[in-house]
């Protein structure tokens, strides 16, 4: 196991009785800031210990437009979180930053641990530069949950990226869920340029938000989603910053079949879900239509980057068998980045996944 810094991202994933090597004095733990966890979970519950930095990057969003960020682990998105239903987790959380930072565990329960829940101010202090906060719960309700910073929201979460996926798997899947053969994470979110060397200021009313991305990039530089024909895939997509964003997938019907991570009773047909501020949808897509199909927001002014249109929340399915090599085609001539939805790392044991698509410039 490599040596643990104060500046490289600290993110471990270990099994039950493992021990999480210990940090410097100097961001120890606060024994006044970690409360116990009362709930114990379901019997034979696996035990994940993790931690994790808070650093300040610098991330590209698309060509030269760049933004300043307050990045979990370094990275937007964050490092995925994977677990099963009813595991215990604990996460050691240590604020390199200059400014103050919690997470809260958006969508979990935090039965018992409502101290955990991260929000400043109401159930812990913020986690001052140089401190650590440790955090313990048991991971319910199953679903497609995710964390954010809850300082000053208004900026850190809409503005600067302090957000990732927190998955949960349940100990019963549905039958839907039985059949699906690939899982992908989109979460769409906006940034304004006015903003983007500006540490502390930004997330305002009036800010005019004029980057528009699915997992902190912009198209061209999103990912195209290959399957083949036959496949059943599962789009996770989060409303990871403040605006609503419509997203429309061409060539398809899927079916809308989980809100905020909870099973719809009946499933809804749909070409376009509305995804807004907070929310998660998870759509099932049968494969069945080979091709490249379009996904994009049918908010028009998000498929700009800037002032240059064809941009933003925009990438595409391509099937097997279909060919790419056109001169003409955005992504002919590219090399494919995988992971870059989190596809490979969800198919891993269960653990958190850093990856280092998204991993930002150190600034400082």
């Amino acid at each position: 196991m490599p040596n643990i810094t104060r500046r490289d991202a600290v993110l471990t994933g270990l099994g039950a009785a493992v021990a999480v090597p210990a940090l410097g004095a100097a961001v120890s733990p606060s024994p006044a800031q970690a409360a116990p966890v009362r709930r114990q979970g379901r019997a034979g519950a696996t035990q994940h210990k993790f931690e994790m930095n808070i650093e300040e990057t610098r991330i590209t969003l698309v060509g030269k437009q760049s933004f300043q960020t307050f990045a979990f682990g370094g990275q937007v998105p964050a490092p995925l979180f994977h677990v099963r239903e009813g595991d215990q987790v604990e996460v050691v959380l240590n604020n390199l930053t200059t400014l103050p930072h919690t997470i809260h565990w958006h969508g979990l329960l935090q039965r018992g641990t409502w101290e955990m829940d991260g929000v400043p101010d109401m159930t812990q202090l913020g986690i001052q530069p140089g401190d650590s906060f440790t955090y313990k719960f048991v991971a319910e309700p199953a679903g497609t949950m995710w964390y954010h910073c809850h300082v000053n929201v208004n900026e850190h979460v809409a503005t600067r990226g302090m957000w990732g996926p927190f998955i949960i798997d349940p100990i019963k899947p549905t039958p839907l869920e039985r059949e699906v053969t690939g899982d992908y994470i989109l979460m769409f979110s906006e940034w304004a340029s006015a903003w983007a060397d500006k540490l502390g200021q930004g997330g305002m009313p009036g800010d005019v938000f004029d980057y528009f991305t699915i997992n902190g990039k912009s198209f061209p530089e999103t990912q195209p989603i290959r399957v083949k024909e036959g496949d059943v895939i599962r789009l996770r997509m989060f409303g990871a910053g403040g605006g609503f964003h419509a997203i429309h997938i061409h060539g398809h019907v899927f079916q809308i079949a989980f809100k905020d991570g909870h099973p719809l009773p009946a499933p809804i047909n749909a070409d376009t879900v509305l995804v807004g501020p907070g929310e998660r949808y998870d759509i099932i897509l049968r494969c069945d239509n080979p091709g490249r199909w379009m996904i994009h927001d049918h908010v028009d002014s998000h498929t700009m980057n800037g002032h240059t249109p064809h941009g933003g929340v925009m990438t595409l399915i391509e099937y097997d068998g279909i060919p790419r090599d056109q001169p003409w085609y955005h992504w002919a001539h590219k090399e494919f980045v995988p992971d870059f939805y989190y596809e490979q790392s969800l198919k891993k044991p269960h653990g958190i996944y850093p990856n280092s698509v998204f991993k930002g410039v150190a600034v400082g």
